[in-house]
């Protein structure tokens, strides 16, 4: 081989490594950008996470089964508002480089946990919470861009056609924009969302 041949054959071969990389690379994204939105484990709703004033919130984008209501809610005034639009990460503040630490609310037994959120990659994002300092478990969501459509593999079923009555939103309807995410953090009540949002 002559040395013109090895030449070519390494810049060639650093063209495929440079155009991999660029394609796996998101524009605009850093390796710990925890912000967009997010498709929990179960598949059954999609969370869009904001950065609010230097911490993360995080409220139901999207839900595979419309028509959620937060029925274990421990404020029985609030049982009846819609999961959809409800703030589940709470104030997530950054403690060290690549986690965020806060409060996680689970409508699916109405306790508020104590979390922390990382990036296992670009495209994983580790969701951890704990239960009186002790019953700890964690789970991984996958991000999803807000213009994709749900997955009929990942919902079984056909989104329904955007509702025009009220505020209310369907399997279909597209994630929040960060000005809505961040309008929906309770300013003065902490992280007691059940008190600031109905």
């Amino acid at each position: 081989m002559s040395p013109k041949t090895v030449h070519l054959s390494a810049f060639c071969g650093a063209l495929l490594l440079m155009a991999g990389s660029m394609a796996s690379a998101q524009p605009g994204r850093t390796p710990t950008d925890a912000t967009g939105e997010w498709l929990v484990a179960k598949q059954y709703a999609r969370i869009k996470i904001a950065d609010c004033d230097g911490r993360l919130w995080g409220i139901v984008a999207w839900e595979a089964q419309p028509g959620g209501i937060d029925r274990k809610n421990p404020d029985p005034n609030l049982r009846s508002r819609p999961t959809l639009g409800m703030p589940i990460l709470l104030g997530m503040a950054q403690t060290r480089p690549n986690q965020w630490d806060g409060k996680i609310y689970n409508s699916e037994d109405g306790h508020t946990y104590s979390a922390s959120i990382s990036l296992v990659d670009p495209n994983t994002l580790r969701v951890q919470g704990c239960f009186l300092g002790f019953l700890c478990g964690g789970e991984n969501w996958t991000r999803v861009e807000p213009q994709d459509p749900p997955s009929t593999a990942s919902t079984q079923r056909t989104p329904a056609k955007p509702s025009t009555s009220g505020n209310r939103r369907t399997a279909n309807t597209q994630a929040d924009s960060h000005d809505d995410v961040c309008s929906k953090t309770p300013a003065s009540t902490g992280f007691s969302h059940e008190r600031g949002l109905k």
